[in-house]
């Protein structure tokens, strides 16, 4: 129930019409890690108490891209390849946006041009607008305990309508 309450908040069309995030299997695949990495950093605050529910979460997240590369008719043998760079890129993703949620808005906002907007040219306006809202779910994030995130009661905010509204 986790995961599916990230993708479905990773799906809102708000991100891909109003603030640029290209709408290709990469940039999904970007707003769900983008999403994961949210909550990874929520439940960090539990360590080690959460540390099953976050190998959960990762665990559940990459069954769901291995069986979606499938679907898209991705070869068997490619599939275990792809999946292991798409972990790989995950890794390297929480990594900046970590370093950026505890850092000034400039080097958040140079990980997401690195990453969510890293096949689009984004501007600075979508840039501090997803950066922003970011930084609001971090807080949202806070007030959900780690016994309410394992039963998969997670909201998020809306995403900003757009750019202006951030």
């Amino acid at each position: 129930m986790l995961y599916e309450a990230i993708v479905a908040q990773a799906r809102r069309t708000e991100f891909y019409s109003n603030l640029g995030v290209p709408d290709t299997v990469d940039g999904r695949f970007d707003m769900i890690a983008l999403h994961v990495f949210l909550v990874l950093h929520r439940l960090k605050r539990d360590h080690p108490k959460s540390a099953n529910l976050a190998q959960s979460l990762f665990d559940t997240m990459f069954l769901d891209m291995d069986y979606s590369l499938r679907e898209l008719g991705a070869g068997d043998l490619g599939v275990g390849r792809r999946v292991k760079q798409m972990a790989k890129g995950l890794y390297g993703r929480i990594a900046a946006y970590e370093a950026g949620v505890e850092g000034a808005d400039e080097e958040l906002e140079a990980a997401l041009r690195r990453n969510l907007y890293g096949t689009v040219e984004a501007t600075p306006a979508n840039l501090r607008a997803v950066a922003g809202y970011m930084r609001r779910q971090v807080a949202v994030l806070r007030r959900h305990s780690a016994e309410d995130l394992g039963a998969g009661e997670l909201m998020f905010e809306d995403p900003p309508s757009s750019a202006i509204d951030a």
